[in-house]
């Protein structure tokens, strides 16, 4: 026989926590600009590190999210956990930053699918990805995929009519791996 008290659903919130602030009104339009704001700090790590900077439209940072801290030549980074404090934040756009403690500013193969995914997902989302940006060593250099075209969010045109849509089987996906 079915009680009232047989079934219940937890409630949960999702709070922003502000920690200690390291940034400032200056905007971010280059690669340098966002290496001035967190590459020194990143460097100093040692081991890869991935954070955020969400920004306002006019490209004033509003916070930093410090989302990966890994091992000494990788970090698992997942796109839901790179957006996370960006929806919460309202930001109109991102950047990402990661170190390699190596110094070796060549992305892997990791940081490239990372931006590719992340520049796919941002555009669905609304949320522009600006650039990701690689520092490392003594903090005198960097890779931005910015500069080198890698990343240009597209703007996409989405279908109106529901007649036109294309759905994938079941099969299809897992035939892809569950890429689209």
């Amino acid at each position: 026989m079915w009680q009232e008290n047989d079934f219940t659903l937890e409630v949960v919130s999702v709070r922003l926590v502000r920690d200690f602030p390291i940034l400032s009104e200056t905007e971010i339009r280059t690669p340098e600009d966002a290496v001035r704001l967190v590459g020194q700090e990143l460097c100093d790590m040692d081991r890869e590190v991935v954070c955020v900077i969400n920004l306002r439209a006019d490209r004033t940072p509003i916070n930093c999210h410090f989302a990966s801290v890994g091992a000494l030549d990788y970090s698992v980074a997942h796109p839901r956990e790179l957006l996370k404090t960006g929806i919460l934040s309202n930001a109109a756009g991102m950047i990402i930053c990661h170190n390699h403690p190596s110094g070796n500013l060549l992305p892997s193969g990791d940081d490239v699918k990372l931006t590719d995914r992340m520049q796919q997902i941002c555009g669905l989302v609304g949320i522009g990805l600006l650039d990701h940006v690689i520092v490392g060593g003594d903090n005198s250099r960097f890779f931005s995929f910015k500069e080198k075209g890698l990343v240009k969010n597209p703007q996409r045109e989405y279908q109106t009519d529901y007649r036109r849509l294309e759905w994938d089987s079941p099969a299809e996906v897992a035939e892809r791996g569950g890429r689209r």
